[in-house]
């Protein structure tokens, strides 16, 4: 059976949204870097990615599993957490300046630490997916990792020839995807708009 279009398009909208914060902390490491080579662009699209595709896949388990318990307000449910974390994001873009942990180190402890706290906004985005009803967690967890993998060599490279300028612009622009996605949930259960 083909897939309809909205199928792909919003999968890849969760994914340029969520993958700002990696993007945004590869900027930075392209910055401390320098020179990047494939094999930065690599282990950073590897570890973002992967951690970008993994996370959703269990905040949909998670939310699947509590979604009985409050099935009259998931809607709601599912808005709040993607506009909190558009918010957030949003608010975040005004930070200049690169974090401290955003060195050019490849070590598994810190390339670790960086994957968990740029993913934490997909484990959320899982949640509000279970909430909202979404089905294909599999195909839009991959297609969240495939976009995370590219823009974070995208990240690194940038950030090795102009620095953080665009840091700042892409955590916007992914703090409004959310805003907009959760308000499309909302407006669809609420019956508003169809897809």
């Amino acid at each position: 059976m083909a897939l309809r279009a909205i199928e792909i398009i919003e999968p890849l909208l969760y994914g340029i949204a969520l993958s700002a914060d990696a993007f945004a902390v590869s900027v930075c490491r392209g910055l401390a870097i320098g020179a990047v080579k494939p094999r930065h662009i690599a282990a950073t699209g590897t570890w973002f990615g992967g951690f970008q595709a993994v996370m959703p896949i269990i905040g949909f388990y998670l939310g699947a599993a509590s979604k009985d318990y409050i099935i009259k307000y998931d809607h709601w449910a599912a808005f709040v957490l993607l506009f909190i974390i558009g918010i957030n994001m949003i608010r975040e873009s005004t930070k200049k300046s690169c974090p401290t942990d955003a060195d050019a180190s490849f070590a598994f402890k810190k390339m670790f630490v960086l994957a968990v706290a740029t993913s934490i906004d997909a484990l959320a985005v899982g949640i509000a997916f279970a909430m909202s009803g979404g089905e294909n967690i599999w195909l839009t967890a991959i297609i969240i990792g495939i976009v995370t993998f590219v823009l974070s060599g995208i990240g690194l490279r940038l950030g090795s020839i102009f620095g953080i300028k665009y840091k700042s612009t892409a955590t916007v622009i992914g703090g409004i995807i959310l805003i907009l996605l959760g308000t499309k949930i909302l407006l669809e259960h609420l019956g508003v708009i169809s897809f």
